[in-house]
């Protein structure tokens, strides 16, 4: 597909971003699983909701772009997912693995909230405000899981430092 126009690059990074969210949902539950904290892991699966409702409002906001929600595979977060992988196969304690979750974690959260952001300024410019909206909702959610996750680090991390 020719990206012709800021509105063919704004379905592209939808696409991109509905892809990034299916990945997430494959991702999450092994992390909770490898979590040791109870606090970590309840985050995890309560992110695993929230990720599956973004998904479907990635689903309205195609919808209100007139377009069929489409994956375009999403290279970067497949490398980050792969990477966090990669740590959690070295032999660490279980508070140190913690700690490489959260990592792990942000670096997701860290792309979405550049994804997310990037979108919906794209959205506005458009005077698509039903889909800036949206975009805008999911981006807040985004920032608030890096928040909890960097307050579920500081404990972590100082346990991990013992």
């Amino acid at each position: 597909m020719a990206l012709e126009s800021l509105e063919d690059l704004l379905i592209h990074e939808l696409k991109d971003l509905y892809d990034a969210e299916h990945q997430i949902t494959k991702a999450l539950p092994k992390m909770a699983k490898a979590a040791q904290s109870d606090v970590l892991r309840e985050a995890f699966e309560e992110h695993l909701q929230q990720t599956e409702a973004q998904i479907s409002r990635l689903e309205r906001v195609f919808e209100a772009m007139g377009k069929t929600a489409s994956r375009k595979t999403c290279k970067a977060m497949k490398g980050i997912i792969e990477e966090g992988d990669e740590v959690l196969k070295e032999e660490m304690s279980e508070t140190v693995r913690d700690a490489a979750l959260i990592a792990a974690a942000q670096r997701v959260e860290h792309y979405e909230i550049s994804g997310y952001g990037t979108a919906r300024t794209f959205a506005y410019a458009l005077g698509n405000q039903e889909a800036a909206t949206l975009l805008q909702e999911t981006l807040d959610e985004e920032e608030q899981t890096d928040k909890k996750l960097t307050q579920i680090a500081n404990n972590i991390n100082l346990q991990a430092m013992q």
